[in-house]
């Protein structure tokens, strides 16, 4: 029996789809978190601070400290850690609060 998470319970998942992230190809297991499919791809980081451009990417984990934060399908400050991924999404890094600065 495998000693990873999907061996141990035995899971079966389906097939894996394709998503982009800043325009590279990723793939996803289907109900993954984006945290959960951007760790495995070896990325940490997704976000920048407004106040110095700090690399930040999950925390907390639960979707409390919103460091998570990215842009997803054009739509800003999606939490990433309770985001699942959808076939075909396009992610990209969040800088700052993810608005436009005339908003």
């Amino acid at each position: 029996m495998s000693q990873t998470p999907l061996g141990l319970v035995r899971a079966a998942p389906a097939a894996p789809y394709i998503f982009t992230f800043d325009g590279r190809t990723l793939t996803a297991l289907p109900g993954q978190t984006l945290a959960a499919a951007l760790w495995a791809a070896g990325i940490m980081s997704w976000r920048t601070t407004r106040g110095g451009g700090a690399p930040r990417g999950v925390f907390c984990g639960i979707g409390v400290c919103h460091d998570c934060l990215a842009t997803v399908n054009g739509r800003p400050n999606q939490r990433a850690c309770l985001v699942a991924v959808q076939p075909g999404d396009v992610v990209t890094v969040q800088e700052g609060t993810g608005h436009d600065a005339t908003r």
